[in-house]
């Protein structure tokens, strides 16, 4: 938190009616560490305790995740027609996905060009 202040960042704490500038006086920039120090505490406990209920839902097989947006016939039926040619673009509205989840559905092989190649000169 000093390092936003150090740039010229006003951190206002609402309820504490506490405002802190890079101008503070060495207690403020303390109270300010400590109050920072708490909060990343109290994150951390948060996403400690939703780690934990996420596991336990899995456990209880209540966390699955999110469906497959096509089912498997129309994904091997668009990696199909993708392997023919046709417009990604126009596949994606066909089908009613987005380029996005098309392409995770059928990956782009890289190709290796000129500018991912390195070239090394041997002076001899």
């Amino acid at each position: 938190m000093l390092g936003l202040t150090g740039r010229g960042v006003h951190i206002v704490f609402v309820k504490e009616n506490l405002t802190f500038t890079g101008e503070d006086s060495p207690m403020s920039n303390l109270l300010l560490s400590v109050m920072g120090a708490f909060a990343q505490f109290e994150r951390e406990l948060i996403r400690e305790r939703q780690r934990e209920g996420i596991a336990i839902a899995k456990r209880e097989g209540k966390y699955t995740g999110r469906k497959p947006s096509l089912s498997p016939t129309r994904a091997a039926e668009l990696r199909r027609r993708v392997a023919d040619g046709d417009s990604k673009a126009a596949l994606a509205r066909e089908f009613g996905i987005s380029r996005d989840t098309l392409y995770r559905y059928v990956p782009v092989k890289k190709r290796v060009g000129r500018d991912s190649l390195k070239i090394r000169h041997i002076s001899a």
